[in-house]
């Protein structure tokens, strides 16, 4: 079997991780054929006008799946967000970022294994801002609707029943945002009784922060609202070693764009010094995705493998290896686990 599946490179240190994750999937010996796009961002403003192109979109309704690497986002002006653009023209209302420890990255904690689940298409990101000129006033509108957290909710319920995590918890702020995240903690409470094998509870965000930096052992699946999700994704990142080394997805009913959720890094672009870890493992989630749990299987475990030896590993790990020696080393451990 072959999987036809859009990949998209990005820009920066983009195309340097990517090659590498090329190269360890092509370890688990699966068939993949890839549509690639190159432009995307500002080598697609450039090129066509506009930094997401309609056929890198029909691209991916047509494969169902992307593998996306980063793409850079102009701070405080320029064109808006491709990451963002991409989740909401094609409906991937489910953000899901997987945060797990690896062995031999110096954290304060080793035994995280926790899932923030963000909705990914509305609240404050979703685009709606008005300037008053006259008043030098500047609004930002944060809609969540019944639709939009009862299936965010409700995803975060099925995956959690399925792969057998048993606790939930919603994220809000519903002591001040009484209609907005009160809403949402409700529209939870009333899903959380159809699961009744499944333990549920919620926390302030503020509090929550406090929380996963205390006891981050304490939590397993995390739902919440776009912007706390952002935020708290990031957080948890941190507690397992950085963005470098985390997976993300955005999921929807029709499609799905696996991306890793760090930086273009455009200062070290070309040196191929980059860590593909990030990419890595958010191609085991595609892997999963696409019900090949035993090559995902093999490629976790590679990293594991790799990351517990330590001697093969990149400057941000405090190693001195480069990115493809690091993919190589990583496709031998992969090809050796499904032998």
């Amino acid at each position: 079997m072959s999987y036809r599946i859009t990949l998209l490179p990005g820009d920066g240190i983009g195309p340097e991780v990517t090659e590498a994750t090329l190269t360890v999937l092509e370890a688990t010996g699966i068939s993949f054929v890839w549509v690639r796009h190159d432009e995307l961002g500002t080598a697609a403003l450039e090129k066509f006008g506009t930094p997401l192109p309609d056929h890198i979109l029909d691209s991916i309704r047509e494969t169902k799946v992307a593998l996306k690497a980063p793409v850079t986002t102009p701070v405080g002006k320029g064109f808006r967000s491709v990451n963002v653009q991409l989740r909401q023209k094609l409906d991937l209302y489910a953000n899901v970022r997987p945060c797990k420890s690896l062995p031999g990255i110096q954290t304060p904690f080793d035994d995280v294994d926790l899932i923030i689940f963000r909705e990914n298409t509305e609240g404050l990101y979703s685009g709606m801002e008005t300037y008053d000129e006259k008043h030098d006033i500047a609004d930002s509108i944060a809609r969540i609707s019944r639709s939009g957290s009862e299936r965010i909710v409700r995803f975060c319920f099925e995956y959690a029943e399925t792969h057998n995590y048993e606790l939930i918890t919603a994220v809000h702020k519903a002591n001040i945002l009484k209609l907005t995240s009160g809403m949402f903690l409700d529209i939870a409470h009333e899903i959380s009784a159809s699961y009744p094998s499944l333990t549920f509870n919620d926390r302030i965000i503020d509090n929550m922060c406090m929380q996963l930096v205390t006891r981050p052992q304490d939590y397993r699946c995390i739902v919440t609202t776009n912007l706390f999700g952002d935020i708290l994704s990031d957080l948890a990142a941190g507690l397992v070693g950085g963005l470098g080394v985390v997976a993300g997805a955005n999921i929807g009913d029709e499609y799905a764009v696996f991306e890793a959720v760090h930086g273009s890094a455009p200062d070290i672009a070309g040196r191929d010094i980059a860590n593909p870890t990030a990419l890595i493992r958010t191609a085991e989630m595609m892997l999963r995705h696409l019900g090949e749990n035993a090559a995902a299987d093999a490629v976790y475990d590679g990293l594991v493998d790799v990351y517990t030896e330590g001697k093969y590993l990149t400057a941000d790990m405090g190693g001195s290896i480069r990115t493809m020696e690091f993919a190589d080393r990583l496709a031998d451990r992969v090809r050796i686990h499904l032998s």
